[in-house]
């Protein structure tokens, strides 16, 4: 309704404008549709595709794969003690002095060597193993040497992975290593700065922690089918 419609009540000799009728009404009155349009909502933060682009290079996941050694070196060394590992250690050390050279004396000591230590090595690799899939499947998407250098592991689309997908993809880097480490090395020439193992598994390492893009389309920071841990 505006000023300008008609309206009529009894005495008047002919229909009126409403802004005659009605000044003060009309005057107070809100423009039609000024109200249909709800006020502005903030935007979310977005996953920007810059963001996606935004890969971590070989130097960068080199120094974190270095910190993360550094992490591991005490759990290890707890296990192995616990294990006998510097009496078997001490063992293959004289067996292999008392051998004079002989290569067959040599590999005898190793050999029993390892038969003695495979429980420690096997603890150890499975502790190493789910070290890595469980911090880059939890909502931190890294290692501790990722997280202090600021990177973190997402599948590509920029979403966190889960835990099935970080346990294969920690599995294919002894595909990475088993080829002369060239596996690796890939990181430092191919178009998204991944390794064989990226490239297997279908994940990227990105520049940038996960608490600054949680909430965000594409961060998912919670995974629905409970796939992955929240560390």
């Amino acid at each position: 309704m505006s000023g300008a419609d008609l309206g009529w009540y009894e005495g008047l000799a002919d229909w009126q404008p409403l802004s005659v009728l009605l000044p003060d009404a009309v005057a107070g009155a809100a423009p039609t549709g000024a109200s249909a349009t709800p006020p502005a909502l903030n935007a979310l933060p977005q996953t920007t595709t810059a963001a996606l682009e935004d890969y971590a290079g070989f130097w960068k996941r080199l120094a974190a794969y270095v910190i993360d050694y550094i992490v591991l070196l005490i759990p290890g060394k707890l296990i192995g003690s616990m294990l006998g590992a510097a009496a078997a250690t001490a063992a293959m050390e004289e067996a292999q002095k008392n051998a004079a050279g002989d290569p067959q004396l040599i590999f005898a000591a190793l050999e029993i060597y390892l038969h003695t230590m495979w429980p420690a090595l096997l603890l150890s690799t499975i502790f190493v193993w789910l070290y890595f899939a469980l911090l880059e499947s939890s909502v931190w998407q890294a290692t501790v040497g990722k997280l202090v250098l600021g990177i973190r592991v997402t599948n590509l689309r920029g979403e966190r992975i889960g835990l099935p997908q970080a346990l294969v993809r920690y599995l294919a880097k002894y595909l990475s290593l088993i080829i002369v480490g060239i596996g690796f090395l890939m990181v430092a020439w191919t178009g998204r700065k991944q390794g064989l193992h990226d490239m297997l598994v279908g994940t990227l390492v990105l520049n940038g922690r996960a608490s600054q893009f949680n909430g965000a389309p594409g961060s998912n920071p919670q995974q629905s089918d409970g796939s992955s841990f929240s560390a």
